[in-house]
């Protein structure tokens, strides 16, 4: 379940009787970006993976994060095989 489905679920369940909710909109927009960061991490993950894949250099992946080379390996080294 992701983020956004488990604060939908949440909110959605709350009594406005018992609760004093004015809006949920700004929780359920917090949802929505941490499920759309997890996305991205992961397709960021897959993307640094091909590239390791085709022989890049953690420097060169690291150029493209605009971060060091240490930086980029101390990162992703431990999901990346190659």
């Amino acid at each position: 379940m992701t983020e956004t489905e488990r604060a939908e679920e949440l909110l959605d369940g709350l009594n406005p009787d018992a609760a004093e909710v004015d809006h949920t909109e700004d929780l359920r927009a917090i949802a929505e970006v941490a499920d759309a960061m997890a996305s991205d991490e992961a397709r960021l993950t897959e993307a640094v993976e091909r590239a390791r894949e085709h022989g890049r250099s953690w420097t060169r992946i690291g150029v493209a994060l605009g971060v060091s080379r240490q930086a980029a390996r101390q990162r992703f080294a431990r999901e990346s095989s190659v």
